[in-house]
This record gives C-alpha cells, sequence and structure tokens, in this order.
C-alpha cells in the first residue's frame, strides 16, 4: 500500500447520452446531472464495501446495469468500471 488515498468515483457521460441532456428542458436536465453525480456518489460507495449498486442488474458480471430516474421519463444504463473508479453512462432515453 502506498500510503496515498483512493480517489474518488467519477461519472463519465457519453457523446450520445450527454447530446440527449442538452436537449432537455433545463430543469430536466439539472435533475439528471444531479441524479448521475449522486449515482456516482451511490454505486461508487456500493463497489466500495462489496454491495451491490443500485439499478437492475443487465448482466452475471456486476458491470452493467439499469434503473429509472423516478417522476421523470428517463432511463439509464450504466457500468461499473471498476479499475478506473469510474461509472460509465452510455445509454440515456428521454420518452417525451
Amino acid at each position: 500500500m502506498t500510503g496515498q488515498p483512493r480517489r474518488g468515483w467519477t461519472v463519465w457521460t457519453e457523446e450520445i447520452p450527454a447530446s440527449i441532456m442538452l436537449d432537455m428542458p433545463p430543469d430536466l436536465s439539472k435533475k439528471v446531472l444531479n441524479f448521475l453525480l449522486a449515482l456516482g456518489i451511490e454505486a461508487g460507495a456500493a463497489v466500495d464495501a462489496d454491495r451491490e449498486p443500485p439499478g437492475d442488474p443487465m448482466d452475471d458480471l456486476g458491470v452493467r446495469y439499469s434503473l429509472e430516474i423516478a417522476g421523470e421519463a428517463v432511463i439509464i444504463e450504466y457500468a461499473v468500471i471498476r479499475e478506473e473508479r469510474q461509472i460509465r453512462i452510455p445509454v440515456l432515453v428521454w420518452f417525451h
């Protein structure tokens, strides 16, 4: 062990989900952004504690998950990239 603290988890949104968020009304876009930031904290903490991250598992490897943003017509799929301590958002669907 090097004695250096582990860095926190980051959230990375792929290009298409990011462009969808830019097309949303400002209030919804801000809500989605806040949700993704909170997801990074919650999912990262779950993985660090050896627990299942939030959402519905989409594979048997514990990498891909999906979940709906409560009260909004938005569904995301995310991947837990443990070695990079990153939550990656490749899919964001907005039903409008």
